[in-house]
């Protein structure tokens, strides 16, 4: 019995942090033995809303793979690639916007939280942009992608694809499946400063940081707001730092609880041995990393041979598609039937 095919991607935007590592990569190491993975670094979605600036895009995809590679993402067990490199995603993205109300666009999640989050005027909204919707659809569609990783508040996102697929279906003849999210459990690490863990927020600590780095970064964390003094009390649940306790080393939270509440340890004591259970937890994943970086030509192998896997797949994909669509010009139906 074939596996199902599993497809998911990121947006290389550089080093990739905790929040990335434990909120999705985990999930995705797990997910190899039993699906068939197709896993895309995603540089032409990193253009929607970086159009202006790539002068980083082709290091920072670099960076992403290395991550992956260093937590176990293997390319023996799945199908790394660039977004890029496959040009029947963009053929399919084109023809999918053909039959795509613009309705269905502006109301997707993905397109409102980033005009939310940039403040955009309505002149600053391009077309790429707007049709990032279609993109991803494409993205998932090309390889008849059956289940995408996600958690349960992304499932909004993944409707979109499943209505394109039902339109095409509907349109031109049973092409498509219907992806399906595939529910995987969340983590909801926090940054250093308790807000959503973002590169932009500058409140990340990278899979890639130096042991000294991380230690410096943990030592910002905030904790308690109420514990304003070493003898006081605290309150473990609104700290910060407890929270990657419960993420990182969760057979010390019952002594780390008990130790805060009780004041029998002060915050810098409490940060620094998190910052060493971090260290100790990073260290394998740093010493594959750089391992996987001084390997000439490694990255290169991986992607191409990922490329021409995937390039297989979503060929016979758009094959389909344009006989679908009538759109093969010289074959034996054409010659038959000119009109």
């Amino acid at each position: 019995m074939s596996k199902k095919r599993i497809m998911s991607g990121m947006r290389p935007t550089g080093q990739l942090h905790l929040g990335h590592w434990l909120g999705v990569l985990v999930n995705w190491e797990k997910l190899q033995d039993e699906y068939d993975c197709f896993f895309m670094v995603a540089d032409w979605h990193a253009l929607t809303t970086g159009f202006e600036k790539t002068e980083h895009l082709r290091a920072n995809t670099r960076e992403v793979l290395l991550d992956w590679l260093a937590v176990g993402i293997d390319p023996k067990r799945s199908t790394l690639y660039i977004q890029s490199s496959l040009q029947e995603i963009a053929e399919l993205t084109l023809l999918l916007s053909m039959m795509t109300p613009v309705s269905w666009l502006t109301r997707n999640p993905t397109v409102k939280e980033q005009a939310a989050e940039l403040h955009a005027a309505e002149d600053a909204m391009t077309s790429g942009w707007l049709n990032y919707p279609t993109l991803m659809s494409a993205d998932i569609l090309a390889f008849k992608g059956e289940l995408v990783p996600v958690g349960k508040d992304q499932l909004p996102h993944l409707e979109i694809s499943r209505d394109m697929a039902r339109r095409f279906n509907h349109l031109y003849g049973e092409v498509f499946p219907e992806p399906k999210g595939l529910l995987t459990e969340e983590s909801a690490l926090p940054g250093l400063d308790g807000r959503k863990m973002s590169k932009s927020y500058h409140n990340d600590i990278k899979l890639a940081d130096t042991p000294e780095a991380t230690q410096q970064k943990v030592m910002t964390m905030v904790t308690d707001p109420g514990r304003q003094r070493r003898q006081d009390p605290g309150y473990p649940e609104v700290c910060t730092v407890y929270s990657y306790y419960n993420a990182i080393a969760p057979e010390l939270v019952p002594q780390v609880a008990e130790e805060c509440r009780s004041a029998s340890i002060g915050c810098v004591q409490c940060k620094r041995r998190l910052a060493d259970s971090l260290n100790a937890t990073l260290a394998p994943i740093r010493e594959r990393r750089e391992a996987f970086a001084q390997t000439p030509g490694l990255l290169e192998s991986i992607v191409q041979e990922g490329k021409e896997k995937a390039s297989a797949v979503a060929r016979e994909t758009m094959a389909e598609v344009r006989e679908a669509m009538k759109l093969n010009v010289v074959t034996p139906a054409f010659a038959e039937n000119p009109r």
